[in-house]
């Protein structure tokens, strides 16, 4: 399930982020890929361990903490902390798969079952840049607007087109849902949406709300893993 999350920061928010990003200290991506990814990479990364990428990434962790459309589609357990990249000058990143495990700061590792790209930069600050993931509906181009954000299965082979003119500063991190399984991860997703939609038109009290919340969380209970 491809989720597009629009708003997760305003656009002057995503802004003022790219503000500050701009002028910080950007070095080659290659030192953070994989020996695969390498040899398709061409961007630049934020150093995790300065400040700003930890302040900007604190927020960003927050903001979704309290998301419910976010919180409803990842069924985060674990999320590994925001990293930044920015594009450039015909900067790409061919078609590739995320690494399944990754490291976590300070140790232990992360299995990557949703993958994230919070867009920073405005799309008329750039040309070209789509991110291109392919779905089950075939491959979809993916340039929203600064502050929405796009979540994906970290099983989808994507790449990001070249930036053809202007800057593209983005957010990427990785999530371990509490439910390993996309295909039973997007019907909860469908389910719980289905439960608000009702709870708004019929009230919390009303039976059937009760039975599909029910419904739910006993599905939950099948699936998650903790």
């Amino acid at each position: 399930m491809l989720s597009v999350i629009e708003q997760v920061f305003s656009s002057e928010e995503a802004h003022g982020f790219c503000q500050q990003l701009a002028s910080s200290a950007w070095v080659d991506g290659k030192l953070s890929a994989g020996s695969q990814a390498a040899s398709v990479k061409t961007n630049q990364h934020l150093d995790d361990r300065i400040d700003l990428a930890r302040d900007i990434g604190d927020a960003i962790l927050q903001r979704l903490g309290a998301h419910p459309q976010f919180v409803s589609a990842a069924l985060p357990n674990r999320i590994l902390p925001p990293k930044f990249n920015r594009y450039t000058g015909g900067g790409q990143y061919g078609a590739h798969i995320d690494s399944s495990i990754m490291g976590l700061p300070g140790g232990g590792q992360i299995r990557t079952d949703l993958s994230a790209t919070l867009f920073l930069s405005r799309p008329s600050d750039y040309e070209g840049g789509e991110l291109v993931i392919d779905t089950r509906f075939g491959a979809q181009d993916v340039k929203l607007e600064a502050g929405d954000l796009v979540l994906y299965p970290s099983t989808s082979l994507h790449c990001v087109n070249p930036v053809l003119s202007g800057a593209r500063i983005c957010s990427v991190f990785w999530i371990q849902s509490l439910v390993r399984d996309n295909q039973q991860r997007e019907i909860l997703y469908d389910l719980d949406q289905s439960v608000q939609s009702i709870t708004l038109d019929k009230g919390p009290e009303n039976e059937d709300v009760n039975r599909l919340t029910g419904i739910y969380h006993n599905l939950m209970r099948c699936w998650a893993n903790t």
